[in-house]
């Protein structure tokens, strides 16, 4: 085994439709696409959507203006404090005892009145709050395309949008391998597959933490779910239980905007270091709710109406360009807001011959880096040098000095603010004059997708899939120009599509606040066929080819099934569930009703005491 993981299947879904057989992708190079790739990617966005009319697909998908299924941008509730000053009248509520627990009304008189109910009279100088409304600063995100819930096709019980949103990625991710987690799971131990995947800041909608919060201030119970539902490793959690029922290695990683290629890292490090021979990574996250997106506004971090509006000279009361709100490296103000869900299968190389699995590409390293001394916990630091020279170097090592300055890209982290501008041009400038680069590719796709936070490289990262496959760089497609303070020199922004099918790697490069900073390297699926031909020889190529013919077929047949309608994700509720009588326990293994897991010792020969 060579101990190259290899990528063998990506699925989710963004604001640009689902992962699998590269349709969000397919979304953003509309435009470049032939009509055989049009005619299905609009099928499957119709049947995500139920919505069977080209125009309104294409309207009601990639970053646009909040829809009312989120939330009313227009009148978003609030309450406003005010007193009652001498001189008024006396406030009088009457309300039924109980619910959520008894107690006193503060500062008011209460007496019990016929049937129990209480009369509350507040006097002069109580403080209220009274129900308001008002417009939010910000009426643009990256929104799943309209009309499509997954908590519609699994018994979602309540369950926090971003773990629907991952049930379905990782349902997802197993139809673009087009090989089913039963026959998987008769060819790989159960020690030997490894879990990584979770969101940055956990599940803060009104199904996590977001209601659990709020709930006693709103009147309201608080829920036995909510509490649990919330942390943010809990993606990866359902993913073990629900969807694969396995016994796998788990504790993904949190880094801010970052976390989905530090989980990137860990499933890399297992494979590579023989833990496992599968790794499901990823990450999920449902930010677009005034809760968070209110605090991202505090910080002057998203792009606000009132900004957009002055980049582009328009009056106090006109609607801003809701669809360019997100402009990466030219003259801008601010990310733009997005939802995400991005799951990657990855298998050691020998596990993926003998499977016939898609070789997608392949992931050598994550280089991670913190930031070091910071000004401000948000800015961003030097740490993000560190971690695209270190990848850079690994690459040479892999392809040498020629293949590294003249066939690879970028996929930039383009958040749209002043500051990613300025820094992450100039490290990418420097970085490259280095190494001898005479044009590096840059591509900055949260201009179609937004920024989902945790799930912000795995929109990079499948996105890249795409180009590999279809071999077009996208277009920074909201801007005219590049800002006058950003770096060129020996780079290549994409201003227009661009040619890549040549490129034999990729960088994806992602910035967290507090100082987390990670950059992976990919190489191109020809790339590593060569290394996979290199190491195993031509006739486990040829071998493998013919394997993978019936995973193509499986795949085709999955897609044709999911454009009728015959799809739902897979979650397996209390399915399979093993109990302490089911379990045996030897010195030399453990027996879990069918499985076995054999226990060898974690510790080296080396640490043995005589």
């Amino acid at each position: 085994m060579l101990g190259l993981p290899v990528l063998v299947a990506a699925g989710g879904v963004n604001s640009a439709g689902r992962t699998s057989r590269r349709h969000a992708y397919r979304r953003m190079i509309w435009s470049q696409l032939s009509s055989e790739d049009r005619n299905a990617t609009t099928g499957a966005l119709a049947q995500m959507m139920g919505i069977a009319d080209a125009t309104q697909i294409l309207n009601h998908t990639l970053v646009r203006e909040i829809e009312p299924d989120w939330f009313d941008y227009k009148a978003v509730r609030w309450h406003r404090r005010a007193s009652l000053e001498t001189g008024q009248s006396e406030a009088i509520f009457e309300y039924v005892p109980g619910g959520i627990g008894e107690g006193a009304v503060i500062d008011a008189r209460c007496e019990i009145t016929e049937g129990k109910r209480v009369l509350a009279t507040l006097p002069p100088g109580a403080e209220v709050m009274l129900p308001s409304t008002r417009r939010f600063d910000v009426s643009s995100a990256g929104q799943l395309p309209t009309g499509f819930n997954p908590g519609a096709l699994y018994p979602s019980r309540n369950h926090p949008r971003a773990l629907q949103m991952t049930v379905f990625a990782m349902s997802d991710a197993l139809a673009d391998l087009g090989i089913d987690w039963d026959t998987l799971s008769q060819s790989v131990p159960s020690d030997a597959v490894s879990v990584y995947v979770s969101g940055a800041m956990g599940q803060l909608d009104e199904a996590g933490y977001g209601g659990m919060l709020s709930a006693r201030s709103k009147g309201r119970r608080v829920s036995s779910k909510q509490c649990p539902f919330g942390f943010a490793e809990m993606p990866g959690d359902f993913i073990s239980a629900y969807v694969l029922g396995s016994l796998s290695s788990t504790g993904p990683a949190l880094g801010a905007c970052a976390t989905f290629l530090y989980n990137l890292r860990l499933g890399i490090e297992d494979i590579r270091a023989g833990r496992s021979r599968i790794a499901i990574v990823g990450a999920a996250e449902a930010p677009v709710n005034i809760e968070v997106m209110d605090g991202y506004v505090a910080m002057g971090a998203l792009a606000t109406d009132k900004g957009l509006r002055q980049l582009d000279g328009l009056n106090e009361d006109a609607q801003p360009d809701n669809r360019r709100a997100c402009r990466p490296f030219g003259d801008n103000c601010g990310f733009t807001m997005a939802e995400s869900a991005q799951v990657v299968i990855l298998m050691d190389d020998a596990l993926a011959l003998e499977l016939g699995a898609p070789i997608l590409a392949s992931a050598p390293c994550v280089s991670v880096r913190a930031d070091g001394a910071k000004k401000s916990i948000s800015g961003p630091g030097a740490g993000n040098y560190l971690t695209v020279a270190e990848s850079v170097a690994t690459v040479r090592g892999i392809l040498g000095d020629e293949r590294l300055r003249h066939r690879g890209m970028v996929q930039a982290h383009g958040t749209g603010t002043p500051q990613n501008r300025v820094t992450e041009s100039t490290l990418l400038s420097k970085v490259a004059q280095a190494f001898g680069v005479s044009e590096w590719p840059v591509a900055a796709i949260k201009s179609y997708v937004g920024h989902s936070l945790a799930a912000a490289a795995g929109d990079q990262l499948t996105a890249t899939l795409g180009i590999w496959q279809h071999g077009v760089i996208p277009r920074i497609n909201t801007i005219d120009a590049l800002a006058d303070d950003v770096a060129t020199k020996s780079l290549g922004f994409a201003m227009q599509e661009r040619d890549g099918s040549d490129r034999d790697y990729a960088l994806i490069n992602s910035k967290g606040f507090g100082g987390n900073n990670a950059t992976a390297a990919l190489l191109s699926p020809t790339t590593t066929e060569g290394l996979l031909r290199q190491h195993h020889g031509e006739k486990a190529l040829r071998a493998w080819r013919d394997r993978c013919e019936a995973t193509l077929e499986a795949q085709s047949t999955l897609e044709l099934k999911r454009l009728a309608g015959e799809w739902s994700p897979t979650y397996r509720f209390d399915e399979g569930v093993v109990d302490d009588k089911a379990v045996s326990v030897s010195d030399t293994a453990i027996e879990l009703g069918d499985k076995l897991i054999t226990l060898q010792s974690r510790a080296p020969e080396t640490w043995r005491l005589d």
